[in-house]
């Protein structure tokens, strides 16, 4: 490892036609980034690969789009722009699988950013917040690249990195970005938590995607007991309840007694909380994802949202039309686990409205829109007007499942288009 340097030294390293892989989510190396888009005039055709960034950078900066074209694996807000035009793009992947393409040379990486937590005595440094993808980047990168910041906190699992491994170190600190999704909950989404969190059994093993609606879940979770958690990210909502004792993971059967996730986002409270906390393994997502492993645990219950489901049940939660909104991630990975888990519970969550008043639950998905989980692997579908199970139920059941839990304002419609498809049906009968 080579003393401190500057970020601008750092990332001299990067050449012309390099793939270069950005560390995300809280753990965005900012400094490295922006250095690095700093050199954009005497550099040509260098790919970046990442899954979600944050941090106020901004990749669609018109100096940057002739030097660098951004291959998404996981488009978020900051990317969703450079994504969608012609000097970006998205690649559809299960994130359990991401790993792999480093793995395999199938997206080999030249150099590798992350942001790490100071060496300790042993010379080890943690890739803090998030592991997910990162562990297998650094592992096959030609050359890493590491902003040390003393505010990542140092956790434990699959993410310490020795100094040996770092080529290029930049001491460099910072506060992490911020999410609160407490603040952001509208009266259907508090009513989703609800009626999700009255699915939930007593020794459930959790997994929670992003947003408000995990955030409601497990605000309506204090009644529960011996709850686990075992998820590809977790928040702040899981803190009140391992500190009551609701989540203690004992029932798990693997990692018993610890919350397993890939990586982590919320405020200050949670990085502080899982800094040098062994009760947290954060880990590669190649394992946290793993539907082999995912099912070991009992009542593995995975809790995600959609953009909009039709009628037979097709889930798109990834595109708008053929607009790239987000990714696959990880919603297959658990949605196919929990379904193979001992009394698992795969649950879609979501409002049966957009902002707008436009009915998620619709007839047809928009052209090009992306199915990413798909009739076959659908289950639960959660609304704040209640809760159906589609698993075992023929299209013209799912229909009419659905369409109980639509928004009052949009029945009439989806009854029309049910009729159109359908015809007048005779009643179905259920033993």
């Amino acid at each position: 490892m080579e003393a401190f340097i500057s970020p601008e030294e750092a990332v001299e390293c990067v050449r012309s036609g390099d793939r270069v892989f950005i560390h995300g989510s809280a753990a965005t190396p900012v400094a490295l980034v922006k250095a690095l888009q700093n050199r954009h005039h005497s550099l040509h055709n260098v790919e970046l690969v990442s899954i979600t960034n944050l941090g106020g950078v901004n990749f669609n900066a018109p100096e940057c789009r002739e030097s660098f074209f951004f291959n998404s694996l996981f488009v978020s807000e900051n990317t969703r722009a450079i994504a969608n035009g012609p000097y970006g793009d998205y690649v559809p992947v299960f994130l359990s699988q991401i790993p792999q393409l480093f793995r395999k040379n199938i997206l080999p990486i030249d150099v590798a950013l992350i942001q790490v937590s100071p060496p300790d005595l042993h010379g080890y440094c943690s890739l803090g917040t998030s592991v997910d993808i990162a562990k297998a980047a650094l592992e096959t990168a030609k050359t890493v690249i590491a902003q040390v910041n003393p505010k990542m906190p140092r956790t434990h699992g699959d993410g310490f990195v020795h100094v040996s491994q770092i080529h290029k170190i930049v001491w460099h600190e910072c506060d992490l970005p911020e999410v609160d999704y407490s603040s952001h909950a509208s009266d259907a989404v508090v009513r989703i938590g609800q009626n999700v969190a009255a699915l939930v059994d007593d020794g459930a093993t959790l997994q929670l995607g992003i947003g408000s609606i995990p955030d409601q879940v497990l605000k309506n979770l204090y009644g529960h007991k011996n709850l686990g958690i075992h998820s590809e990210m977790i928040s702040d909502g899981i803190i009140p309840l391992l500190e009551k004792g609701v989540i203690n993971n004992s029932q798990k059967k693997l990692n018993t007694g610890c919350c397993v996730t890939g990586f982590m986002l919320g405020t200050r409270k949670l990085y502080d909380f899982v800094d040098d906390n062994p009760q947290v393994r954060v880990m590669d997502i190649a394992y946290v994802n793993d539907t082999s492993v995912i099912r070991q645990n009992p009542r593995a219950t995975a809790i995600n949202s959609a953009i909009e489901i039709d009628l037979t049940g097709q889930v798109c939660a990834d595109s708008i039309g053929t607009y790239q909104y987000s990714g696959i991630g990880g919603q297959m990975d658990f949605i196919r686990g929990a379904s193979l888990s001992e009394d698992g519970m795969p649950i879609i969550a979501l409002p049966s409205v957009t902002s707008k008043g436009v009915s998620r639950i619709v007839p047809f998905l928009k052209e090009g829109a992306g199915v990413v989980t798909t009739r076959g692997h659908v289950h639960w579908v959660v609304t704040e007007y209640g809760s159906v199970d589609l698993f075992g139920k023929n299209l013209k059941q799912r229909g009419r499942e659905l369409i109980k839990i639509a928004h009052p304002d949009h029945q009439e419609f989806l009854e029309r288009s049910f009729f159109e498809r359908h015809g007048n049906i005779p009643v179905i009968f259920s033993r």
